[in-house]
């Protein structure tokens, strides 16, 4: 009985901690029709920084399938900054090795990487990406989701 009391005020205090906790980050994604990616289906994906005193870290996302056939992807970015046009820059993600297996996390054949693309001060306004696949298999089949994380940077 005070064992059962004891856990009960534990885990209310863990919970009470946690919900007063701030993230400060921002995840959006976006599902890949059928796991097969579309050289033409580019999720875009748009947040606002308000808080220009502090870094950020902006990562693509990526959650992709064990029978992915390739050790990395290529990705076609595009990036809106306040204020400016959209600008296009290719980018290879390795996704793993074969002395090491697949980077990130995963759980029974699904796995989620994701790789910091850019780090620094932004400021203020409306950010836009886009996400395109740039592979020579069109579509691109075992790729479940892709999108991007923004995070503040802790000192």
């Amino acid at each position: 009985m005070i064992k059962a009391r004891v856990l009960l005020v534990a885990i209310s205090f863990c919970l009470l901690l946690s919900s007063c906790t701030q993230l400060d980050v921002f995840e959006k994604d976006a599902t890949i029709p059928q796991y097969l990616w579309a050289d033409t289906f580019k999720p875009t994906f748009n947040f606002d920084i308000t808080d220009t005193t502090v870094q950020y870290k902006l990562f693509i996302v990526v959650r992709h399938t064990d029978a992915y056939r390739y050790d990395n992807i290529w990705l076609n970015i595009g990036s809106k900054f306040p204020g400016d046009t959209m600008s296009y820059q290719k980018l290879e993600l390795q996704l793993g090795n074969d002395a090491t297996g697949w980077d990130g996390n995963g759980m029974d054949d699904i796995w989620e990487v994701r790789k910091p693309i850019a780090r620094g001060a932004f400021r203020a306004g409306k950010y836009t990406f886009s996400i395109g696949q740039i592979m020579r298999e069109n579509p691109l089949p075992n790729i479940m989701s892709v999108g991007v994380r923004i995070e503040k940077v802790r000192n």
